[in-house]
């Protein structure tokens, strides 16, 4: 299978949270392309009341999201999994235009294909206003330093 993304299910808890990082990683570096292609061709999503299908709505969504949010920096934590299942728990930070911060709170369900591709996503995401003091994510815009404390840490 030429677009196989390790690690591939049945997942541990090991492989599980690897599989959560790698994902944090690609969404902390707001490139579309990249995110899109941990997707199946034919990925089904629905994020908030949006509804997706296949890689190009996932690019093409993504790009309206960083738009938007800006400064965007994500932490991502395991909740549960089974073989081909991941759920995991999230916080996001991110600025509008005229400069108002927020985080984002959600929960989002996963499932695998055999190749270890995401063909379904479904998030629930909610948007908190906060003042710029109360910001927690400090790190250089792109991947979350490993130094840096999780959500459970911070007390999310």
């Amino acid at each position: 299978m030429p677009d196989m993304r390790p690690p591939l299910p049945p997942f541990t808890r090991e492989t599980a949270i690897q599989k959560i990082r790698l994902a944090e990683d690609a969404w902390n570096s707001r490139d579309p392309e990249r995110v899109a292609a941990a997707y199946s061709p034919d990925s089904a999503w629905r994020n908030r009341a949006e509804f997706l299908e296949g890689r190009a709505a996932i690019v093409a969504f993504l790009r309206r999201k960083w738009e938007r949010e800006r400064d965007y920096r994500l932490i991502k934590e395991l909740w549960a999994f089974t073989e081909e299942r991941i759920s995991v728990r999230f916080a996001y930070e991110w600025h509008d235009a005229g400069g108002a911060w927020f985080r984002s709170y959600g929960n989002e369900n996963w499932a695998f294909a055999e190749d270890g591709l995401m063909r379904r996503r479904i998030a629930s995401i909610n948007d908190l206003p906060i003042r710029p003091e109360e910001r927690l994510y400090f790190w250089p815009l792109g991947a979350r330093p490993a130094d840096h404390p999780g959500l459970t840490d911070l007390g999310l």
